[in-house]
């Protein structure tokens, strides 16, 4: 049986801190979006049950610091998780964009960088229907991602990366991230 850290940071810990460094609602339904996989993803990519909090917490603060400090993104959230003894989930904030140089080591740091920039893509795609998320597909997914006029700002790069990190299939993770985001579309803005 497989030993698990005591968690130091609460879930309503992490969203206190998010909320005050983030004053935006997008980026902190960004948050909540990448969260909300993440969880999903600890048990079809991590080690299972034991990991769904820790999963949770990266997604949660990954982007902690970006809105106050973007050109200090993602120092001050990573300092601020080590001080806390949470080094693996800095560690994976660390590593969740490839340009960075920073090696995916673990499943959570290869998930976090392959739920991210894809999640944030399945929400664009999800704004722009008439049914918001409840009819997408992964196939208008792919289809979206190669308009690259089509929320421009997310780089294709990475989300290809991601999927080739996990070992799986793109279309196989993207209905995986439209399936995990759907119990959600309420609460995140994505239901029509």
């Amino acid at each position: 049986m497989l030993a698990y850290p005591v968690r130091v940071l609460t879930r309503d810990a992490a969203w206190d801190h998010l909320c005050s460094w983030t004053r935006t609602e997008a980026l902190r339904k960004h948050a909540r979006a990448v969260e909300v996989v993440m969880r999903a993803a600890a048990l079809r990519y991590g080690a299972g049950e034991g990991d769904v909090e820790r999963f949770g917490l990266a997604g949660l603060l990954h982007d902690a610091d970006y809105e106050a400090w973007p050109e200090e993104h993602p120092r001050r959230i990573v300092a601020w998780l080590e001080e806390r003894g949470e080094r693996e989930v800095a560690h994976a904030i660390s590593a969740h964009y490839t340009q960075w140089g920073v090696p995916c080591e673990s499943a959570l740091d290869r998930t976090l960088l392959a739920c991210d920039e894809l999640t944030g893509f399945v929400g664009a795609c999800a704004l722009v229907r008439p049914e918001g998320l409840a009819t997408l597909e992964a196939r208008s997914v792919l289809k979206k991602l190669k308009d690259k006029g089509f929320a421009a700002k997310v780089e294709r790069a990475e989300v290809h990366a991601g999927a080739a990190l996990l070992g799986v299939e793109l279309a196989d993770h993207v209905a995986f991230v439209i399936e995990a985001l759907q119990a959600h579309a309420v609460e995140l803005g994505l239901a029509r």
